[in-house]
């Protein structure tokens, strides 16, 4: 017997106009007005690369001349084409996330579609009750496609990754959207299907390696074997997918191989890195996986495991078969992983927010009650602590709020800015109509269960982007030690030398306009040294200009240098820059 019993009337969708208001105030914020910080300006550096470069920038991934073999270009391709087209109006930043906002866009709908077409299928629906008032089977897809929604939107890595210019950003919404290509394959088996299943497949090969798409399309293969069908004409439509998808990285492959870029063969060191990426699963990644996993998936995987439990007596279901075998495949792609990383578990969270959208009409009502009122105090408290440590940092009471507000940003001055205040302030109002809603009308509808946390969680990041924007700015950016190298650096200086990451060499090219060694490796009078001020000696050494890392540590003589310029962060207590020039 199917675990669903709903009337209509919990299926009313969410009013279109909330949906889009809800998307825009979770993605804008983070994007406006933010400096590229240390997690995502390394790709920003690749991107604005290759918008102010020639061909050669285009098919060797490159931050100022260090070239960056990892991934794969088609993420920095988008934002350096966003640049051209965008960064004229509103600058190279924020041309490059217009890029951000589009996989944001790409990643939701594709969720979207594809719960409303696993949503309305027969064997999703409910119980057909006694008397009638059942849902129909396209307001049930609607309003589980809601709910999927709003689900991935109130997830902790989403959040955590989706405001940056990363190619795992991208790689998560090609998922997404290679989920809804998969649906529509199996629902028609045509040629059509099957090569937009091969273009999603190629995307994601050139955007984070091949293993991905390797493991999704075996995980496909198996859901059509669990399903039952044809074998013929399935491995024959999943042929053409797999041929598209070679045949897409191959844009890049073939004239990176053919060119030679700057005399170097990206195609080799791109493949090794898709090697390095594959090991025997051990005990250490799968305990980062759950001690990461536990929070980061919040709360799609206890919606999901749940789904798992209600809908185990039913057999041949594909809202639960599909889902259920790319979690599957693609947690033991990330186990297979020797080197984890936070952002590599986004590839699992459209899937996972797929299954949990079918696990919520399964769940008692005591159940969300307590899924609510858990949401509406935690994430009120939160807000108001914000709000609190805002009017503390500005005003010093309570002075203890206040000294730990202030103490990781030491030198800032603090300013009200009536913009930001006034978006905080109207996001505040939506949060206390929200839950004034919620409390005093009691809705029947499916999705008052996952409103309130994603609408609170959007709250608190629209407070920290409004309120602590310029506090995050001054403590992230290298905007400031930019124009310190740049106004000590002479306006003759020929190239500069460095071992600083590719983080740092974005911000200080972008911001300062530094002149960096190009890739050929040309000999430069200057050099900008980068280490610890705890362990001076344990710096990256140089090579050409490019940073060697774990080698031996390269013999500095200071007689050969001339000291122009020391600084640092005045956030970062340990971190160093030092700008030399060669003594005649």
């Amino acid at each position: 017997m199917k675990p669903v019993r709903l009337p209509a009337a919990a299926t009313l969708a969410l009013p279109r106009w909330a949906l889009y208001a809800l998307g825009l105030l979770y993605i804008l914020p983070g994007l406006i007005g933010r400096d590229p910080w240390k997690d995502d300006a390394a790709s920003f550096g690749i991107m604005w690369t290759m918008a102010h470069g020639g061909i050669q920038d285009w098919l060797l991934p490159n931050v100022a001349g260090l070239p960056i073999m990892d991934e794969g270009p088609l993420a920095f391709w988008l934002g350096a084409l966003c640049i051209k087209l965008f960064g004229w109006a509103v600058g190279d930043v924020m041309g490059a996330r217009m890029s951000t906002i589009g996989i944001f866009v790409l990643g939701t709908v594709s969720l979207w579609h594809t719960a409303f077409h696993l949503g309305r299928r027969a064997e999703a629906q409910p119980l057909r009750l006694a008397f009638g008032g059942q849902p129909e089977p396209a307001d049930y897809g609607r309003t589980l496609a809601d709910t999927a929604v709003l689900i991935y939107l109130g997830s902790l890595g989403l959040l955590l990754h989706s405001h940056e210019t990363l190619a795992v950003t991208l790689q998560g919404a090609l998922l997404s959207w290679f989920l809804f290509r998969s649906v529509r394959l199996i629902e028609e088996m045509n040629t059509r299907n099957a090569l937009l299943v091969g273009v999603a497949l190629g995307a994601l090969a050139i955007t984070r390696g091949f293993a991905p798409p390797l493991v999704l399309i075996a995980a496909l293969y198996l859901c059509t074997r669990m399903l039952k069908m044809a074998s013929a004409p399935t491995l024959r439509h999943l042929g053409q997918a797999a041929c598209v998808g070679v045949l897409v990285p191959m844009l890049w492959v073939v004239p990176a191989a053919i060119v030679q870029p700057y005399g170097m063969d990206p195609v080799v060191d791109w493949l090794a890195w898709n090697a390095s990426q594959l090991s025997i699963p051990s005990w250490l990644s799968l305990k980062a996986f759950f001690r990461v996993g536990i929070w980061y998936f919040w709360p799609a995987w206890p919606f999901a495991a749940w789904a798992a439990w209600a809908w185990r007596r039913q057999r041949g279901l594909l809202h639960i078969i599909l889902p259920t075998c790319f979690v599957g495949v693609l947690a033991l792609l990330i186990l297979c992983d020797p080197v984890p990383e936070s952002g590599d578990l986004l590839k699992l969270l459209p899937p996972m927010a797929l299954m949990a959208a079918f696990g919520l009409p399964t769940m008692k009502r005591g159940a969300i009650n307590a899924i609510d009122w858990f949401s509406v105090m935690v994430l009120t408290l939160l807000g108001g602590l914000i709000w609190l440590f805002w009017v503390a940092k500005l005003t010093g009471w309570p002075a203890q709020l206040a000294k730990n507000a202030l103490k990781l940003v030491p030198g800032f001055k603090p300013e009200v800015g009536i913009v930001a205040v006034t978006v905080a302030g109207i996001a505040t109002a939506g949060w206390i109509f929200l839950v004034h809603w919620r409390l005093s009308r009691q809705p029947s509808v499916l999705w008052r269960a996952v409103v309130l946390s994603s609408g609170g969680l959007i709250l608190l990041w629209v407070l920290l982007m409004t309120l602590f924007l310029p506090d995050l700015n001054y403590a992230r950016s290298y905007a400031s030690v930019a124009q310190q190298i740049a106004a000590r650096l002479p306006a003759d200086a020929d190239c500069i030398d460095t071992n600083v990451g590719s983080a740092q060499r974005a911000s200080f090219a972008y911001f300062g306009h530094l002149p960096f060694a190009p890739v050929d490796g040309t000999r430069c009078s200057y050099m900008l040294l980068q280490d610890s001020i705890k362990n001076p000696t344990q710096h990256a050494p140089i090579q050409n200009g490019v940073p060697v890392r774990g080698g031996a540590v390269a013999p500095f003589r200071a007689r050969d240098w001339t000291l122009l310029w020391e600084g640092r962060r005045p956030s970062d207590r340990d971190e160093r820059f030092r700008l030399y020039r060669r003594a005649p």
